[in-house]
């Protein structure tokens, strides 16, 4: 369901409250509780399809390899990520903020490996070359807002893409992503 992005965004015991809930097993302790990172990443499923319950499915285990050729190759990844913003703007949530989601992999920012470590990550549905929506990017700029005033260790200048922090390896949110439409769009 979506939410009116007039409402209020609270974390209450590391939940966002506009965010429906749909806890994945693929996360685990902090080693460090700070959150001082926020990784941006996109993700469709299949790919350039929006709208189904595949990434749900995906971050929770349950892919139904038989429903599309790519599911069989990535159905044994345990992967999730604390947030996805739909392309109608409305959020889910994986993973509690305070515990470890699984979406940076081999990562390294700022001098420190392991990017899961220290970072909160963001899903945005689409791909590297189409547009996001209006309201995913609405939608970011509160949820960032709220991230960035409830962990203070997040900065403008430590909000980054995944392609930033794996550079080898992974291209996303990608040359669609408008970093500055994230940007103007905060207040901190």
């Amino acid at each position: 369901m979506k939410q009116s992005h007039a409402t209020a965004l609270v974390i209450h015991d590391n939940w966002l409250n506009i965010a429906q809930q749909c806890p994945s097993p693929n996360y685990n302790e902090r080693p460090d509780n700070e959150v001082s990172l926020l990784v941006i990443h996109n993700i469709s499923l299949p790919p350039k399809q929006y709208g189904g319950p595949f990434v749900e499915d995906f971050f929770c285990n349950r892919l139904d390899v038989n429903v599309d050729p790519y599911f069989a190759e990535i159905a044994h990844l345990q992967v999730s990520s604390h947030l996805f913003i739909r392309r109608d703007g409305s959020v889910i949530q994986f993973v509690p903020f305070n515990q470890r989601a699984w979406h940076a992999g081999l990562s390294h920012y700022g001098g420190r490996d392991n990017c899961n470590d220290f970072s909160i990550g963001i899903e945005m549905e689409g791909c590297d070359d189409e547009a996001y929506s209006d309201e995913q990017y609405a939608c970011l700029q509160q949820v960032t807002q709220s991230l960035m005033l409830a962990y203070p260790q997040v900065s403008r200048d430590r909000i980054t893409g995944h392609e930033f922090i794996s550079p080898r390896r992974k291209t996303d949110p990608g040359s669609a992503f408008k970093w500055q439409t994230l940007f103007s769009g905060l207040s901190c």
